[in-house]
């Protein structure tokens, strides 16, 4: 264990030395993978404050049930059960609308009451309305359509509206950039691979007499390796975190012009970094792009050196 200990140290060290003497190479390409880094990263600060705001949304998708003109008000309490089955175990609130009280609120709210009068008999049907809760995505939306589908196969029931589109808008637009995020965040880590890549032929072809001398002197390939593996890995780790932190100062701009606009909208609306989780693993994301950079870059040159 100390060996192992003291061998991947000996690499750290190797590998520090190596980006001491050459400081201003290093933190340019420190600069370019970190360019690469920061619009993916950006994107998915953006994606985690917009998703709980998302989800809190006022408003569930809401089914309405109408019952044929001929219908009684027997009928309708017949069925009241069987509406509440076809909901299954999806929470939800129902409401029974006599067309009393449908007529009523018509008058209230339509300003036709005088016309409405001249009619004699009340037009509409009774109505049961049921207020879906719970339901985010397009999977929901799905079940949202089974539902209305199982409603509309009931007896004497003439129409069933279904408030689901919005539910169905929202999914897809958040599909859309997440989809969109992951192409981005998979086209630049290519990117970020390929300048780890470049460094590290560029170390390998530099110091390829020292390579030469230690291979005589009975090295070992994982000896030669590691530290090759740690400077790619720690150009990876300190790119990520430049990455974020300039993420981080541009949330400040951005909330400014921001909180304007949510004013507008009674609101308090701001963008807030990454939980210290999110940090981690995409540090952690940033030195594995690194070394997979640097392991394809020294399998390959190194190989043919030899």
């Amino acid at each position: 264990m100390n060996r192992w200990l003291r061998q991947h140290r000996f690499a750290i060290g190797a590998a520090l030395s190596t980006l001491a003497r050459t400081p201003g190479s290093f933190l340019f390409n420190v600069l370019v993978v970190a360019i690469a880094l920061a619009l993916p990263f950006a994107g998915l600060t953006v994606l985690e404050n917009v998703r709980p705001m998302s989800e809190q949304l006022s408003v569930d998708p809401e089914i309405s049930v109408f019952m044929t003109p001929t219908a009684t008000r027997e009928d309708a309490r017949a069925i009241a059960t069987r509406v509440r089955d076809a909901v299954g175990a999806h929470r939800a609130k129902l409401a029974f609308v006599p067309r009393e009280q449908a007529l009523a609120s018509l008058k209230d709210k339509s300003g036709l009451s005088d016309v409405l009068e001249t009619l004699g008999e009340n037009p509409l049907p009774d109505s049961f309305t049921i207020r879906l809760e719970g339901f985010k995505d397009a999977r929901d939306a799905q079940d949202i359509d089974t539902i209305a589908a199982s409603l509309r196969a009931l007896p004497n029931v003439d129409t069933v509206q279904v408030d689901s589109a919005w539910v169905k808008r929202l999914a897809a637009l958040l599909g859309v950039l997440r989809l969109v995020l992951l192409l981005l965040a998979l086209t630049l880590g290519m990117v970020v691979v390929a300048v780890v890549f470049n460094t590290i032929r560029l170390q390998v072809l530099t110091q390829r007499d020292e390579i030469a001398v230690s291979k005589l002197l009975g090295a070992t390939d994982n000896f030669i390796h590691r530290p090759f593996y740690y400077t790619g890995a720690l150009l990876g780790l300190t790119a990520g975190a430049v990455a974020l932190g300039a993420v981080a100062l541009a949330l400040r701009p951005l909330n400014t012009a921001i909180a304007e606009f949510a004013r507008l909208y009674a609101s308090e609306f701001q963008l807030a970094p990454l939980p210290p989780l999110g940090i981690a693993l995409l540090l952690a994301l940033s030195a594995a792009l690194g070394l997979m950079g640097a392991m394809l870059s020294v399998q390959r040159h190194l190989s043919r050196l030899q």
